[in-house]
């Protein structure tokens, strides 16, 4: 437990760090209208794609279901806030996003995720594209296809950031626990882990819960930045522009999905001025990058603050054995 303490103090004394430089660039006047937005969306990316490569690469699930999930939190926050647009509006959205996109997934996840394959993928993508039609159908709660407007905007930089970080760290400890290594051996192999004793429907639904939480306050986000929701904004395209995120960066690894969110923001943040020709080189550098690196930027490697540590710890230690003789 100290162990866990003294890595997750290392893991926020490099958040601070990284929180520093941005907030020096935006003191220095070097952030534009234009980039905060770029910085935002990077920084909600970061929470979808950790949540999706939970499901996807440490449980070995397949869910095509991740824009359904943001709908329901950026609906929560949008419903609340426009009645109460206050700060404690908005955390009230929040909640309330979070708390019924885990009660979906888990009502949800009990019996899709006995599926597997593109079956689970077809199933969990009908999940969502059913979330959004209720949310167009729904038109006295959700104003249908017209949407939500006129939002208070309590989502900044430093908001998404620290959900940011919450969420890395969260996923980390997961992966790092007696849980987490029970999910990594349903992905692994699902038949082997059973047979070891482990409930792995039990442990795919914990991780399909935990990734619904994260993209419904991934949703929350974007819709108090943008100060509106339209169901249009959650369609299809949406998870696959995370799922994009999630294997340009590396499945099943927390650190790709991160530097992927970067990387893809920032090349798209570069690409505005190329018009109607931004897409095409978009998909050529994703599908250069396929053809040679298949398995994405990191593959599974993963940046690890405890191997950093315990290599300086125990090189220390052997020095004071040292002096000691």
């Amino acid at each position: 437990m100290k162990k866990n303490l003294k890595y997750n103090i290392a893991w926020v004394a490099i958040a601070a760090v990284v929180y520093g430089i941005l907030l020096a660039l935006y003191n220095g006047g070097m952030i534009t209208i234009f980039t905060d937005a770029i910085i935002v969306n990077i920084g909600i990316n970061i929470i979808s794609a950790v949540g999706l490569n939970l499901i996807i690469g440490f449980s070995g699930q397949f869910s095509l279901g991740h824009a359904g999930f943001m709908a329901i939190g950026a609906y929560a926050c949008a419903i609340v806030t426009s009645q109460n647009p206050t700060y404690g509006g908005f955390v009230i959205g929040l909640i309330l996003g979070m708390v019924l996109s885990g009660i979906v997934a888990f009502v949800v996840g009990m019996p899709t995720l006995r599926l597997k394959g593109d079956y689970l993928a077809i199933a969990t993508l009908g999940i969502s594209e059913i979330i959004r039609i209720l949310i167009v159908n729904f038109r006295d709660i959700t104003n249908g296809p017209s949407g939500i407007f006129g939002l208070p905007q309590v989502t900044t930089w430093e908001v998404v950031f620290i959900f940011a970080v919450i969420a890395i760290l969260v996923v980390s400890n997961l992966i790092n626990s007696a849980p987490g290594r029970a999910i990594l051996s349903v992905r692994e192999d699902e038949i082997a882990a059973e047979a070891m004793g482990i409930n792995t429907t039990k442990y795919k639904v914990l991780a399909f819960v935990i990734g619904a939480v994260l993209a419904s306050i991934a949703g929350t986000l974007f819709a108090s930045y943008q100060q509106s929701v339209f169901p249009k904004d959650y369609q299809f395209m949406k998870t696959i522009d995370i799922l994009i995120i999630v294997v340009f960066g590396g499945i099943g690894s927390t650190t790709g999905a991160v530097l992927s969110a970067v990387v893809l923001g920032v090349l798209n943040m570069y690409l505005q001025d190329f018009g109607y020709i931004r897409m095409i080189l978009y998909a050529l550098t994703l599908i250069i990058i396929m053809i040679f690196k298949p398995s994405g930027l990191l593959g599974t490697w993963e940046f690890s603050v405890k191997r950093i540590i315990d290599k300086f710890t125990k090189k220390g230690d052997d020095a004071n054995a040292s002096v000691g003789r």
